[in-house]
């Protein structure tokens, strides 16, 4: 009988188990915990293919690069993007790998460094909104902007920042790669930090200073597997509605005309629980499947309906 398949999209922040000690080795303890419950999921019989976010790990990489540029040259957004896909990605397999051997399990698993083709007359490139790297006075900023190109903005008072763009993905260009491999068993991780942005011209292609989304991203990548579940994790069990309020609901079940009214309710805000619906919805726009958000420790029981909030097109 034929494996389900579900696209687990895991969040780059919780692979940081404390935000002031970023040590590799606390993410590496994160992973282990995060790979424990996709082991349960894979021992249920569920094929797998996992994606994950890396947004503080490449401003880790960036401040690194910031802090050596007396002596190095500062290194390339979309490069630091492919080093956290490796680094995360290495990570992700060893603890899988370890895992497997702990429970009997014999399965392959394989990372792809992925690249993702988007258009550069994306709107967003129009205003760039994403900030990334360190903080700067005005005046470094300034010269930033003057001598390098970049785009910068006081962000919450705290000081300057580059921002960058985060442009909708449209091609997974390694895609074909990446089902062969699901369908020769193996668990693929991939798609990591929502992809490296790339662009096309005549017939060649070049990497970009932008960021993609990890949930957009893995929505693509779901509908072209035609998986049978798309499982967005996060720091919460259940998608709530009138969330932090004396009439908070936690929500076990949406249809998508459900959430699509709650989106424009603006019960689900863009910089929290929006992009994650709105990946889901875009997922199931292909007409089947059904998308899960839940927390990590609760991916089983998730997709047996014991936990999280599924979306689904019909009740």
């Amino acid at each position: 009988m034929k494996k389900k398949l579900a696209v687990v999209a895991v969040g780059g922040n919780s692979l940081i188990k404390d935000i002031k000690k970023p040590t590799l080795q606390n993410q590496m303890e994160a992973v282990r915990e995060t790979c424990h419950p996709i082991a349960e999921l894979i021992e249920a019989g569920w094929q797998v293919v996992i994606t994950h976010g890396n947004g503080p790990q490449v401003g880790f990489l960036m401040r690194r690069s910031e802090l050596a540029q007396a002596e190095l040259p500062l290194i390339p957004l979309e490069i630091l993007v492919a080093d956290t896909q490796g680094g995360i990605g290495y990570q992700i397999q060893q603890s899988l790998m370890n895992e497997f051997h702990r429970r009997g399990i014999k399965r392959k698993i394989a990372t792809v460094i992925t690249q993702v083709l988007i258009d550069e007359n994306d709107p967003a490139f129009l205003d760039p909104t994403k900030p990334i790297g360190g903080f700067m006075t005005e005046q470094e900023a300034e010269s930033r902007r003057n001598t390098d190109g970049w785009t910068v903005k006081q962000d919450s008072g705290r000081g300057w920042r580059r921002v960058v763009a985060s442009p909708e993905p449209k091609v997974i260009l390694e895609f074909e790669a990446i089902k062969d491999l699901v369908d020769k068993d193996y668990i693929v991780i991939c798609v990591g930090g929502g992809g490296i942005p790339v662009v096309e011209h005549g017939g060649e292609i070049h990497g970009v200073a932008a960021v993609i989304d990890k949930d957009y991203a893995s929505s693509v990548l779901a509908r072209e597997l035609h998986a049978d579940a798309l499982l967005v994790t996060t720091a919460v069990e259940k998608v709530s509605i009138n969330y932090g309020k004396p009439d908070q609901i936690d929500l076990d079940h949406m249809t998508v005309e459900k959430a699509e009214q709650y989106m424009a309710e603006g019960q689900f805000p863009p910089g929290s629980m929006g992009p994650k619906v709105s990946a889901i919805l875009r997922y199931l726009d292909g007409g089947t499947g059904q998308g899960i958000i839940t927390s990590p420790a609760k991916l089983v029981a998730s997709v047996n309906g014991e936990s999280g909030t599924r979306i689904t097109i019909a009740g």
